[in-house]
């Protein structure tokens, strides 16, 4: 499981000159928090590079108003790039975390530049080849994982991140002792395919076992090992 984007975001892929090339093509926009920046099943087509702030991509589900929480995009991460380029309706919902800048660049120019950069092409598709192989590890757990699992493998992949503001962390770092993921239950639950109560059931099992601390939207990992543990299907 995994919420985050592959290691390298994809303008951090590019050199100087392709990336001054890419920029050029669209423009510079702002977005308050909890904007939707793109909205499943629209059918527009522009692509849109994070330059600042931190965003949710999540997809409907079968229980109505209820939603999938399938990642997290940061800075320098591309977004919207598969109905740019096989110009069917969008396949999620990208809404802001908090106050967003990103270029948006229009479906037809950003097809064009792929035509005549080869190299860049290339990195749109290994961007997708990481996203569909992260949507495929996602169904997997839904299926296999109880809530306690992937609830535990959710917060050790968050927790081990380095907070760099208030809502995401863009660095990896080490899992550790008191780190505190700020995330309500609600949101939590979104990012594991789980009811709010389900995932209330299993933070409370958590505190009994001492692994974490709760409070308003956060959670402390007290013992990162054994949350790891659990993670993986251990019992204490």
């Amino acid at each position: 499981m995994g919420l985050l984007g592959d290691e390298l975001a994809f303008a951090r892929a590019l050199t100087a000159q392709e990336n001054e090339s890419v920029m050029a093509l669209g423009s510079r926009k702002r977005y308050p928090a909890d904007a939707h920046l793109l909205t499943e099943g629209d059918r527009s087509s522009h692509v849109m590079i994070i330059l600042r702030g931190w965003v949710t991509v999540s997809v409907a589900t079968d229980r109505g108003a209820t939603r999938l929480i399938l990642g997290l995009r940061g800075p320098g991460e591309l977004l919207g790039e598969m109905a740019a380029l096989d110009s069917h309706p969008r396949s999620a919902t990208v809404r802001a975390l908090g106050p967003i800048e990103a270029q948006v660049i229009s479906g037809d120019a950003f097809r064009r530049f792929l035509a005549l950069h080869p190299r860049v092409s290339g990195l749109v598709i290994r961007q997708l080849t990481f996203r569909l192989r992260s949507a495929d590890q996602e169904r997997s757990a839904l299926a296999s994982l109880t809530v306690l699992q992937r609830l535990a493998a959710r917060l050790s992949e968050l927790s081990r991140v380095e907070p760099a503001g208030p809502y995401a962390p863009p660095v990896p770092g080490r899992s550790r002792p008191g780190t505190v993921v700020h995330l309500a239950q609600d949101e939590l639950a979104a990012t594991v395919g789980a009811t709010r109560e389900a995932v209330a059931k299993a933070l409370r099992l958590l505190r009994t076992q001492q692994v974490v601390r709760t409070g308003n939207r956060m959670v402390e990992i007290l013992d990162p090992a054994l949350l790891g543990l659990l993670a993986e299907g251990h019992q204490e």
